[in-house]
């Protein structure tokens, strides 16, 4: 899939099928968090890939805000250095890479950052000083998706010329 075509196409799923994503398509979506980016090229992120179907029922259970974690095919859990002023920056970014990778093979994901810490660390084995970032959950989309659905606001909106400008407004 073309690059600007997977960034207009790519939604958040949280709704997946129980179909199997194949260990090569996972591998990519790894491989695509480790070829992102980071500041002062410092790779501080770790990840805990979660498969397991009694693993994937925990991270939900640990979480204030991805119940949803437990139907996916599997998720990863994003880990950053926060001595790094800018580690959520890069989590942002390999986040949006390990996204774009799936949707490149039809496979969905949602991101969830609610979570209990305590109990993270714990089931998890996350040492002190890692931030828990995000956990993305991935698997193929329980329904078919088609077209560009993306309710967003226009340019016109968004973007101002040379300066901030307060009436541009819609």
């Amino acid at each position: 899939m073309d690059a600007f075509e997977c960034l207009a196409t790519k939604l958040d799923i949280r709704d997946f099928s129980q179909i199997e994503v194949p260990g090569d398509i996972k591998l990519k979506v790894l491989e695509a968090a480790r070829l992102t980016g980071t500041g002062l090229n410092t790779q501080h992120w770790r990840f805990i890939l979660v498969e397991n179907k009694e693993n994937l029922k925990r991270l939900a259970n640990d979480s204030t805000s991805g119940n949803w974690v437990a139907n996916c095919n599997f998720a990863i859990i994003i880990l950053t250095n926060p001595k790094y002023h800018f580690h959520l920056i890069d989590a942002g970014r390999v986040i949006q890479s390990m996204q774009l990778a799936a949707w490149n093979y039809a496979v969905g994901s949602g991101i969830f950052t609610g979570i209990k810490e305590d109990k993270f660390r714990k089931d998890f084995g996350i040492p002190p000083e890692m931030n828990i970032s995000a956990v993305i959950g991935l698997g193929y989309p329980l329904k078919k998706l088609f077209g560009k659905r993306k309710d967003r606001i226009p340019l016109s909106v968004l973007v101002h010329n040379e300066k901030y400008d307060a009436s541009n407004k819609s």
